[in-house]
């Protein structure tokens, strides 16, 4: 039977440890991710003790906490901290979700920290997201008309129409969803990933858009729709409770449908 490894300078090492101050009374073991590329060194796992008595309820605190009184070198993205802008995407505990919103006692045991799966990484925690929002330029994210807007007034649809749109709209691009999908991960160079769909169908199913038919042919490739296998694990990760996969499906029955 083969055997395989990763590669030497793949594999992830033990870090360094951090020990909270003695007074602490509430601690939790923080593992994270670290690798600076101009050091040369391997991917390596440093242990953080944080005193959780004295800290916010999310992994996000944490990690502000970490940063700002034991280790100012550590590097993550965040903006918003209320699940709006999508910035702290990162593997927490094993899933994919969000720092901000992802409650430090929902994990049991130590809290295992990673980059997204699948993406390059910039620093640390930050995963490089340049091809991932060049698949989301690709599908040309806004309202495509022919025919000339209103004079007096905004283009109008209806309440029915305008509730189409309800579990498209709210996604975030966080890339939640298209870092936990196998299909994405074998595919990345092709395949657009379902959050990148999901997007495509929200202005697909916009009753405002009048280039339905061109949206449809972009996406007729065997690899840039049908790579999807309907794992699911899109929707079971998504932070904002959408559902990428029945987006895919609803393309899917598009495209038959105009045959």
């Amino acid at each position: 039977m083969g055997k395989f490894s990763l590669p030497a300078n793949s594999k992830v090492k033990e870090g360094s440890q951090y020990k909270a101050s003695s007074s602490a009374k509430d601690i939790k073991l923080f593992k994270i991710y670290r690798w600076d590329p101009d050091s040369g060194e391997n991917p390596r796992l440093d242990t953080y003790e944080v005193d959780v008595g004295n800290c916010g309820p999310m992994v996000l605190d944490a990690l502000i906490k970490i940063k700002n009184e034991v280790d100012s070198t550590l590097t993550f993205r965040r903006s918003c901290r209320e699940g709006i802008c999508g910035s702290c995407a990162m593997n927490i505990d094993g899933q994919n979700t969000l720092a901000c919103t992802k409650a430090i006692g929902d994990v049991r045991g130590e809290v295992r920290i990673y980059p997204l799966p699948s993406m390059p990484v910039v620093k640390d925690l930050v995963p490089d997201l340049t091809h991932f929002y060049a698949q989301y330029a690709s599908i040309k994210p806004w309202i495509r008309t022919q025919t000339s807007a209103p004079p007096d007034r905004e283009r109008l649809q209806s309440k029915e129409d305008r509730a189409d749109l309800d579990g498209l709209y709210e996604c975030i691009l966080c890339a939640c969803c298209s870092t936990a999908c196998p299909s994405y991960w074998w595919n990345p160079d092709r395949y657009l990933g379902p959050a990148v769909l999901l997007q495509a169908y929200r202005w697909i199913a916009d009753s405002r858009d009048e280039a339905t038919g061109e949206r449809l042919d972009d996406l007729e490739d065997s690899f840039k729709l049908y790579r999807c296998h309907t794992i699911m694990n899109c929707t079971a990760v998504c932070p904002k409770g959408l559902n990428p996969a029945k987006a895919i499906a609803e393309i899917k029955r598009l495209m038959v449908e105009r045959r």
